[in-house]
């Protein structure tokens, strides 16, 4: 049974930073692309960042580009989310996704998802 379990979400004041966890079990972890995405209230679920298998390439949003650093170590089969200078508009419900192939910001392209971690960034 896979899961992808977030952590690491808060209440934040704008400008601080926040790293998300995302720790994944029961797939060859080092083998599926990994994405983050989010969910602010009365919105549909957006792309933040991704990574591939080896985390040799990475891909961000443009809102988030330059502020948010996805990583990953395949030793522990987590994926992280480092988020620097928080904006109110960063504010959303964060989730977890892995790709059995490197699907960028193609969320269909993305077979599991984690139950998601709130982030609110207060202004």
């Amino acid at each position: 049974q896979v899961q992808l379990v977030e952590s690491g979400g808060g209440l934040v004041q704008a400008g601080a930073s926040l790293r998300l966890s995302c720790a994944a079990s029961g797939l060859a972890f080092s083998s599926y692309g990994m994405g983050w995405f989010r969910q602010a209230p009365g919105k549909e679920r957006g792309f933040v960042a991704a990574i591939s298998w080896g985390g040799g390439s990475t891909y961000y949003a443009d809102s988030v580009k330059g502020r948010f650093t996805i990583s990953r170590d395949n030793a522990k089969n987590t994926v992280y989310l480092q988020m620097n200078s928080l904006k109110p508009e960063d504010t959303a419900v964060y989730y977890c996704a892995a790709s059995i192939n490197y699907s960028r910001d193609y969320a269909g392209g993305y077979g599991y998802w984690g139950q998601g971690t709130q982030v609110t960034v207060s202004s």
